[in-house]
């Protein structure tokens, strides 16, 4: 007997339709194989829901996520929305299914596949190898904190303010997430933040050492967050999984991203309590100026959904059908434009995706 899942699909905007279309086809192809079922519905997010309804992110958007098993989510934006007052743009619908959902966890993994390791900026010895999880605390911190806005004092000065503000069962939960993350891979956690001058990270070290006691069995190291950014650079091997907060999560989780060459090839997911629906989307943004041109890399959208087979439906396997399917298109020497490299065959959007179908029958 199958088991049956509810998807709700958030293609949102850009690239965003054109690269969910393949990740669909992928986990409809599998279903049978693994004796699954989907059950998907398609959701307004970003600047198509603003063109549609006003909003970045209605209401019956989130109810339907809520409901849901996960959330498949490509990507939202464009230039056509950047003049919209900043409670309007389409990057709110993200925030908006942050704290809907409760998604206080985005992990962000960055791996160096040995197909596309000349595609790096960097040299080659720096960072074959590499395979590192950046575990970022996602509805605390400067982005949700609150005093937050601009202000005007008596004499017409402007002022803009916004508060990095941490509390203890925050720091402790996202804690948690990493040290049992860091279990199931090398067992090497580094906690990353700025505890020289800032007294919520000096707040953000104590937890973490406090809760170091309960996972023995990893290693744990502390880095200031522009040390991390230099070594990052200059030896990201020393990494295995890293745990910080959300602004220098946000920046060093995109900095760890272009250790792999390109950005079109990383997934990420976004956690809650258990219970509560993740969402899974590429970490690159929408594209708009290759939007609807049969150009865009839909990798990152397919590793995307095997995230969510992993972490939201517990279907490992199914999961692994798919990283494997990928890595041997990309064995092939199959690519698009992102991740070209001399000898290989460059391929669209659509004719990636007719690669992955033959690849995981």
């Amino acid at each position: 007997m199958s088991k049956n899942y509810k998807i709700t699909l958030l293609p949102g905007d850009g690239i965003g339709p054109e690269i969910m279309q393949v990740a669909v086809a992928v986990l409809q192809s599998i279903a049978p194989k693994f004796k699954l079922s989907f059950s998907f519905e398609t959701a307004l997010a970003g600047g198509a829901a603003i063109d549609e309804t006003g909003h970045p992110l209605p209401a019956e958007t989130l109810t339907l996520c809520r409901e849901s098993d996960a959330v498949l989510l490509a990507a939202v934006g464009g230039e056509k929305w950047d003049s919209l007052p900043s409670e309007l743009r389409p990057e709110q619908a993200l925030l908006g299914l942050r704290g809907g959902l409760g998604l206080f966890a985005n992990l962000r993994p960055a791996k160096v596949l040995p197909q596309l390791i000349d595609a790096s900026s960097l040299k080659r010895e720096v960072v074959e190898g590499v395979d590192i999880l950046v575990v970022r605390e996602l509805t605390g911190g400067i982005y949700f904190s609150k005093p937050k806005g601009i202000f005007t004092d008596e004499h017409g000065v402007r002022r803009g303010v916004n508060t990095m503000a941490y509390t203890e069962p925050e720091i402790d939960r996202i804690g948690r997430v990493a040290f049992e993350a860091a279990q199931k891979r090398q067992g090497v956690l580094c906690s990353v933040d700025k505890a020289n001058v800032l007294e919520v990270s000096q707040l953000w070290r104590d937890r973490i050492i406090h809760l170091a006691s309960e996972y023995p069995d990893v290693k744990l190291s502390h880095m200031y967050v522009d040390n991390a950014a230099m070594q990052l650079l200059r030896w990201p091997k020393q990494f295995d999984t890293i745990v910080t907060g959300n602004l220098f999560g946000d920046i060093l989780s995109d900095a760890a991203a272009m250790l792999t060459g390109s950005i079109g090839m990383l997934p990420s997911a976004s956690l809650g309590e258990p219970g509560t629906p993740g969402v899974f989307e590429p970490v690159h943004g929408s594209a708009p100026d290759i939007a609807g041109k049969d150009l865009a890399n839909p990798l990152a959208q397919v590793l995307s959904a095997a995230m969510m087979l992993r972490y939201a439906l517990n279907e490992s396997a199914a999961a692994d059908h798919i990283e494997a399917a990928v890595l041997r298109v990309l064995d092939s020497g199959k690519r698009t434009g992102d991740i070209m490299a001399a000898g290989c065959q460059k391929l669209g959007c659509k004719a990636m995706g007719e690669a992955l179908l033959a690849e995981v029958v």
